[in-house]
């Protein structure tokens, strides 16, 4: 009997490695965990960035990408350049901080929710996405892009699960 629980615990393992991997959420890797900048100064991160880096192909052939964070009661006033199907388009919305380095952002296609999940010490360069993994990007202060910077945000985005090698550079003049 103790060598047919043997076998039976072998083959239950065996029938667990077989079953179908945790489906691919956006850019980032099945549901693991991600976690956002508990540090983050909404002061400190107002005022302009670019898109450096992006998940989202179409970024890479619109760019360059900017965007705007202006202090507004409850957290953000943002109006940014998106690449849409349609080409470039400008919006701006408001994004209410919900906790330490997330936001709610309203967005063309209704709210979303962003999470900054890390910024070098002096607010240069960031690295933001969402939990569902639908956009990462790397974000850099104008005249700021510094490639170890850029690449120190690039390591935090696969750190929470984005996929390595999936970012692509967006131009940025």
């Amino acid at each position: 009997m103790p060598q047919l629980k043997r076998w039976a615990l072998a083959a239950a393992l065996v029938l667990a490695a077989c079953a179908a991997p945790e489906p691919q959420t956006g850019y980032r890797t099945g549901p693991g965990q991600i976690g956002s900048a508990v540090l983050f100064d909404p002061a400190r991160f107002a005022g302009d960035w670019r898109v450096a880096a992006s998940y989202v192909p179409q970024d890479a052939l619109c760019g360059p990408l900017g965007q705007a964070w202006a202090p507004a009661p409850g957290g953000f006033a943002v109006s940014q350049t998106l690449c849409r199907p349609e080409g470039l388009r400008s919006f701006a919305g408001p994004a209410r901080l919900t906790g330490p380095g997330r936001m709610e952002v309203e967005g063309p296609d209704g709210p979303e929710v962003v999470w900054v999940l890390w910024t070098d010490d002096d607010y240069r360069v960031a690295a933001v996405g969402t939990p569902d993994g639908r956009f990462g990007r790397v974000l850099v202060r104008p005249g700021a892009a510094r490639a170890d910077l850029i690449q120190a945000a690039t390591e935090v985005l696969i750190f929470n699960g984005y996929q390595r090698g999936a970012i692509r550079p967006v131009p940025m003049s």
